[in-house]
């Protein structure tokens, strides 16, 4: 009878150890076999140098490995790269290298497509097929990790969730992908360089307030004005803004950490006076920081970037309120690398 092949990324330290107990061999194999999947991130039993032949057709018997590849690969000028990675199933999400003077940051996806429905966001009009893989998350910061050092001569620096999908809505992947990124045994990388970017799913960040996660949080908001969020971003009828106000409450009650809201400003959608006076009243509820982000056009028109008077009137007034604002130039965008702009045209 032929065995179903697992995979084997899928099992603890401890389901493996018990593998190996159970099939004539030491515990200790098992660890030796974590550590070349994790923190050496191999693709192939083959390489398991320290382990006998014999055990490694055991392993090939037994499992798989199911990384992932890099299918194509696109440079910007400004050294943003943004690649085309290929699942084990021949599915298709994009992630992206941004590289700045300081910093050298990943943005990774956690959906083949999205479960929202964003009007200004190209992702958004790919339905979500599938949630990714602790795994496959784990193995996007591995690739960008070396195109950054091979590129760029510096190791990966930060990681954001901010790719194709919404993160909180395939959670249990996306936190088990963070611990083994954060791990010793894993990458060994910061949690206070890691942001997960929501649209805002309430019950989900307060979850994240009581599981006392140690990462950032960043918020799309994009407008404080009911119906005008519920405009460009429809989900929002669902999750309306008092119960979004109330979770951001209780996650900074219960972690103590500034929330960043990512904001872009449209012409004729969120550019008036009233819309700059309800996001200011917005931020008045948790500290927080303001990042206006250039909007990146996705082919059809409905979105346009706000004049520059617009967002200097933004900037002005949520300065003169004391709240911190940094204007997010985009990278990567003739390469459709940019904010909004991840949408498989391959």
């Amino acid at each position: 009878m032929e065995i179903i092949k697992k995979d084997i990324r899928a099992l603890t330290k401890e389901q493996l150890r018990d593998f190996f107990e159970k099939n004539g061999d030491k515990a200790f194999r098992g660890n030796q076999v974590y550590e070349w999947l994790w923190n050496k991130s191999l693709h192939s039993f083959d390489d398991m140098t320290n382990i006998s032949k014999q055990t490694r057709e055991m392993l090939e018997k037994h499992f798989v490995i199911n990384h992932i590849k890099v299918d194509s690969m696109q440079k910007s000028a400004d050294g943003t790269i943004k690649n085309g990675i290929k699942l084990h199933d021949g599915l298709v999400v994009e992630s992206v290298l941004i590289p700045t003077k300081k910093r050298t940051t990943a943005c990774v996806s956690s959906q083949v497509g999205c479960s929202l429905d964003c009007k200004f966001c190209a992702t958004a009009r790919l339905k979500r097929m599938r949630n990714l893989n602790p795994d496959e998350i784990y193995d996007q910061v591995v690739v960008i990790d070396q195109q950054s050092q091979l590129y760029h001569q510096k190791k990966l620096t930060n990681i954001v969730f901010m790719g194709m999908g919404e993160p909180l809505m395939n959670y249990n992947n996306v936190i088990k992908a963070i611990e083994k990124i954060t791990s010793p045994e894993g990458l060994g990388m910061s949690s206070k360089r890691i942001t997960v970017s929501t649209s805002g799913v309430p019950k989900m960040i307060k979850k994240m307030a009581d599981d006392e996660v140690k990462f950032n949080l960043a918020v799309s908001l994009h407008s404080a004005i009911e119906e005008v969020r519920t405009s460009i971003m429809p989900f929002n009828e669902h999750f309306p803004l008092d119960d979004l106000r109330e979770s951001l409450e209780y996650w900074y009650e219960k972690t103590k950490r500034k929330i960043t809201y990512e904001y872009v400003v449209w012409e004729g959608i969120n550019d008036r006076n009233e819309d700059v006076k309800a996001l200011i009243d917005f931020c008045k509820y948790v500290p927080c920081k303001v990042n206006l982000i250039e909007y990146n056009p996705i082919d059809d028109g409905q979105f346009q970037q706000a004049s520059s008077s617009a967002i200097n009137n933004y900037i002005s007034n949520l300065e003169m309120h004391d709240i911190t604002v940094n204007v997010r130039r985009s990278r990567g965008k003739d390469i459709d690398a940019a904010c909004g702009q991840l949408a498989n045209k391959s």
